[in-house]
């Protein structure tokens, strides 16, 4: 929804859940003449720049007159919530200049609120030209048996790695119990690709004694200039060399963070103009799991693990494939709300699981338990 449309429609919901004696109040309050019972949007030559601005101010002043007539009032829930989402939608998208207007920021919020019907929906990407609004689905599979064992849904705007954790509780319990049991315990294995091969996740990982098949991505740096793989980072000694061998110090700040600094020698290096543009020489910074990256970059370049990387990973795929079959609750979700598209999506998945298993011929057994049937 665009801006107009969201705040009309928050004004709407709140005037729908108001009693008689409260909706008169907000009526008398607001001088715009809108029609907010109406969904229609208000008639006016939308290229005319002044005409819109007009528009927007005045119906974002019509919302900041209702919430403030609201100030100090005994409301029920329902309004409650119904005034949260009208405060919400008109504080995301538009400021106030000096003469007190109200204007549309040239700016996305960073947790945007984009449909009044569905409040808990975000914009999201799959890449930088792919974007969609809505919510995110995400699985574990068991990559043998090709069975889904984990769904999460998140907002659109959730990434990947928020939710890796979630995905995998069993594995993590199971992993956990076992180190406790002796060094001999054995290890699980977890697949990803590079939207999941953040720093937290991988130092997770290792803690639990588990095998990252996550891909990391490898340092960028600007117009070809050394990447941050080019320099040689001590952790234990606390230094970080440069190609020209020359060290510097690690300044650590707070959370576990730090940075190096080259700027008293990148004057007169002559490798600086493959190095930095910067004035003040070039800057390495060391994130809080530094180690844990650095370690899964150097295993993703043995050649055995991209072989099993490539096995693998691409069964995930696949399987989701399976479950977009259907656009209808699958690419697309059918309800509103987090939890019940969640448990729509689980469903779906649970669907998936059933086809997957009379594929395979799996059949109870009397006495309790599953078998492959032979063939």
């Amino acid at each position: 929804m665009d801006t107009i449309t969201l705040i009309r429609s928050a004004i709407r919901g709140l005037l729908k859940v108001a009693d008689r004696p409260l909706r008169d109040l907000l009526a008398s309050v607001m001088t715009s003449g809108d029609d907010y019972m109406s969904s229609a949007k208000p008639q006016l030559d939308w290229d005319d720049q002044e005409a819109r601005t007009k528009l927007i101010d005045s119906r974002a002043k019509d919302a900041h007159a209702c919430l403030m007539a609201l100030e100090g009032q005994k409301l029920c829930e329902v309004v409650s919530e119904a005034a949260r989402l009208l405060g919400t939608v008109v504080g995301q998208d538009l400021e106030q200049d000096g003469d007190g207007v109200f204007r549309i920021v040239r700016k996305v919020a960073k947790d945007r609120v984009i449909s009044v019907v569905d409040p808990e929906a975000r914009h999201g990407h799959k890449t930088s030209s792919h974007s969609f609004d809505g919510y995110k689905g995400h699985i574990a599979l068991d990559p043998e048996s090709e069975i889904i064992t984990k769904t999460v849904v998140t907002a659109g705007n959730a990434g990947d790695a928020s939710v890796a954790e979630e995905l995998i509780e069993d594995l993590l319990t199971s992993n956990e119990d076992q180190a406790h049991r002796g060094p001999t315990a054995q290890q699980g294995c977890v697949y990803g690709d590079g939207a999941y091969g953040t720093g937290q996740f991988q130092a997770r990982l290792r803690t639990a004694h588990i095998d990252s098949k996550c891909k990391t991505q490898p340092p960028s740096a600007k117009q070809g200039l050394f990447t941050k793989d080019s320099f040689t980072i001590n952790l234990e000694a606390g230094t970080v060399r440069c190609p020209n061998k020359i060290e510097a110090k690690i300044h650590y700040l707070g959370g576990g963070d730090g940075v190096a600094k080259f700027d008293p020698h990148c004057q007169s290096c002559s490798l600086a103009q493959r190095c930095t543009t910067s004035k003040i020489g070039r800057k390495i910074r060391i994130g809080a799991h530094e180690a844990a990256l650095t370690k899964a970059r150097t295993e993703q370049m043995d050649a055995t693990w991209k072989d099993d990387y490539r096995a693998t990973r691409p069964k995930v795929e696949r399987k989701f494939a399976h479950l977009m079959r259907r656009k209808h609750g699958g690419r697309r979700a059918r309800m509103r709300g987090l939890l019940r598209v969640g448990n729509d999506f689980s469903l779906l998945a649970g669907a998936a699981n059933l086809a997957r298993l009379a594929k395979l011929n799996v059949q109870s057994i009397p006495h309790g338990g599953w078998e492959v049937a032979p063939a």
